[in-house]
């Protein structure tokens, strides 16, 4: 993994070490700051370069058009709101995807490889994490091209770990509001102020190729704005669960990736 991770400054392999304490303990008062943490440079240039080269290709003939209007929500309707509330303004979102089961090389590497999870349950304060089961769902590759992008949304898992692998030319911005909702408080207006571009706390980040971002977003509303020119963005997407096994259904294997495994 030494050719393929910058482990001198990211020394995700030496658990237990001042430094891989250190490491941690950042990454823990960023999430707990802002609600991500980044690592940029973690892939190196040549891997991240030999990536792009591997899937790039694949992305125009053997990947499966994700296209979908939705709400911030991904729900149809929400109890107690009104169906024209602005909370439930619908956007879309259109991405190429390629699956677990098309990806290769160092990306499929480290997702398999145990001292990534294990890093990542100790920035999250949890005992363990595992990789799913599902081959086609466990990781994905995605290409954003001019005008593509991926809109306004909470996510359903608890946290989304990805690794920039190419960024465009221009647009591409991760916009996100930090806290916008809780558990006990939907702050549906204060969603309604954000999608009319009303909140003087959102905030954007542009990330640069090889870095690993960490994102919690189940109360943090984001964005990936619409790429423009010809450069398209493509981000690698690992998921992982606090329980070994999981799979999706067929019916989401269908809704997702266009077919089953």
């Amino acid at each position: 993994m030494q050719e393929n991770l910058d482990l001198d400054r990211y020394p995700l392999d030496k658990p237990g070490t001042p430094a891989w304490d250190a490491m941690v303990a950042k990454a823990k008062a960023e999430l707990a700051e802002t609600g991500m943490f980044n690592l940029p440079g973690f892939l190196k240039p040549a891997a991240q370069r030999a990536a792009v080269g591997e899937l790039a290709p694949r992305f125009a003939g053997e990947s499966f058009t994700h296209a979908r209007k939705h709400n911030v929500y991904f729900r149809k309707e929400v109890p107690g709101l009104a169906a024209d509330h602005p909370a439930l303004t619908l956007f879309e979102t259109i991405n190429k995807t390629l699956c677990g089961d098309q990806i290769g090389g160092s990306i499929k590497a480290l997702y398999e490889w145990p001292p990534f999870a294990a890093f990542l349950a100790a920035t999250m304060d949890k005992p363990v994490l595992f990789t799913m089961d599902d081959p086609l769902a466990r990781v994905n590759a995605m290409q954003y091209g001019a005008g593509e992008g991926l809109n306004w949304h909470f996510d359903r898992s608890e946290f989304t770990t990805t690794l920039l692998l190419q960024a465009p030319e221009a647009g591409g911005a991760f916009e996100y509001r930090t806290d916008l909702r809780s558990a006990e408080d939907p702050n549906y207006d204060g969603v309604a102020r954000l999608l009319t571009g009303q909140d003087p706390d959102l905030q954007s980040i542009t990330l640069e190729p090889g870095t690993l971002n960490v994102f919690r977003g189940k109360n943090t509303a984001h964005r990936v704005t619409p790429v423009q020119g010809d450069t398209t963005r493509i981000i690698a997407v690992f998921s992982f669960y606090e329980k070994p096994g999981v799979r999706f259904t067929e019916e989401e294997q269908r809704g997702f990736y266009g077919r089953a495994a």
